[in-house]
C-alpha cells in the first residue's frame, strides 16, 4: 500500500519505464555448450527466461517479484524470483521442446498496483521471416544461440506521490522533487548522483541508448529509427499494391457491366 501520508495520486500524469523480457536458448555442444552431468539424454538445449532493464539498468525499484509459469511437465513448474538490486529476474533450465511461458509481474508495495501478466513463447530453434534469416541465426558466430527478446514499456498512470519519488529519484536531483517536484534545493539536502550505464542510460529514467552496441544490447533509438523506416517502406509498398488491386477491380467491374449489357441485348 502507498504511504498514508502520501496516499494521493498525481492526476493527469503517466510515467513509463522500458524493460526487456524473453528467452535465450543454446544447443548443447561438446565444445561451446557441454551438457552438464545428470541432464536427461533427450534434453537438447539449455535456456534462460528473464525480465530485465534496457541496457541492464536496475528495475527492482519498481518491480519486486516475477513469477514464471513453465510447462507442467517440468518439475516445480511455477517459480518465483524475488528482486535482487542490480540483477535481472531470471531462471535457467534445460529441455527439448518449445512452449508458452506465463510471466507475472509484481510491483513494489508503494505502487499499489495489481500484478500484470505477460506471455512469451520459448524458442529453441532458429526462426525468422525468411530462410536466410533462419540460416543466419543457426550459423551465427555465437554458436546457434537463439534469442527471442521483446522490448516493452511499463506504464504507471496517475502514480501515488510516494511512488513517483521512487520512480524518479535517480533521474533528477532530489531538489527537483520538493514542493510539487519543483523549486530550489532545500537546506541540508544532498544531491542525488545521476549514474549512467555504458549506453548512456540514466538510472530510474525512461531512457534507452541512442545507438546499438552489439547483439547483447539490441534496443536503442537507432534500432527504433530503423524499424520506423522499414514500416514506412512497407506502407508505401502496401499503398502501391492497394492502388493496383483497386485498378484491377475497377477494370473487372467495368467488363462485368459490359457483359451484362451485351447479355441484355441478346
Amino acid at each position: 500500500m502507498a504511504d498514508k501520508k502520501s496516499n494521493k495520486r498525481i492526476k493527469s500524469l503517466s510515467i513509463h519505464r522500458p524493460f526487456i523480457y524473453g528467452t535465450t536458448a543454446r544447443p548443447f555442444d561438446p565444445l561451446r555448450n557441454p551438457k552438464p552431468p545428470g541432464i536427461p539424454d533427450d534434453h537438447t538445449h539449455s535456456w534462460e527466461v528473464f525480465v530485465k532493464g534496457v541496457d541492464d539498468t536496475d528495475i527492482t525499484y519498481w518491480l519486486r517479484r516475477v513469477q514464471f509459469k513453465l510447462h507442467e511437465s517440468i518439475p516445480n513448474h511455477v517459480r518465483v524470483v524475488d528482486a535482487v538490486p542490480g540483477k535481472p529476474f531470471s531462471l535457467k533450465e534445460t529441455g527439448w521442446g518449445e512452449f508458452e511461458i506465463t510471466i507475472r509481474l509484481y510491483y513494489v508495495s508503494e505502487s499499489n498496483e495489481k500484478p500484470q501478466t505477460l506471455y512469451h513463447h520459448l524458442r529453441l530453434h532458429p526462426y525468422g521471416r525468411t530462410e536466410e534469416e533462419k540460416e543466419e541465426m543457426k550459423n551465427g558466430p555465437d554458436g546457434g544461440v537463439v534469442k527471442s527478446w521483446n522490448y516493452d514499456e511499463q506504464i504507471f498512470n496517475e502514480p501515488y506521490e510516494s511512488f513517483y519519488e521512487i520512480l524518479t529519484s535517480g533521474a533528477m536531483p532530489a531538489s527537483s522533487m520538493k514542493g510539487g517536484r519543483g523549486g530550489g534545493k532545500q537546506k541540508g539536502e544532498k544531491e542525488v548522483k545521476m549514474e549512467r550505464s555504458e549506453g548512456g542510460v540514466l538510472a530510474r529514467s525512461a531512457m534507452i541508448p541512442l545507438t546499438n552496441r552489439g547483439p547483447e544490447y539490441p534496443f536503442s533509438r537507432e534500432t527504433e529509427q530503423c524499424e520506423i523506416e522499414k514500416l514506412k517502406k512497407a506502407l508505401v509498398k502496401v499503398e502501391e499494391m492497394t492502388r493496383k488491386t483497386k485498378e484491377e477491380m475497377e477494370k473487372k467491374e467495368k467488363r462485368l457491366k459490359e457483359l451484362k449489357a451485351e447479355g441484355a441485348k441478346a
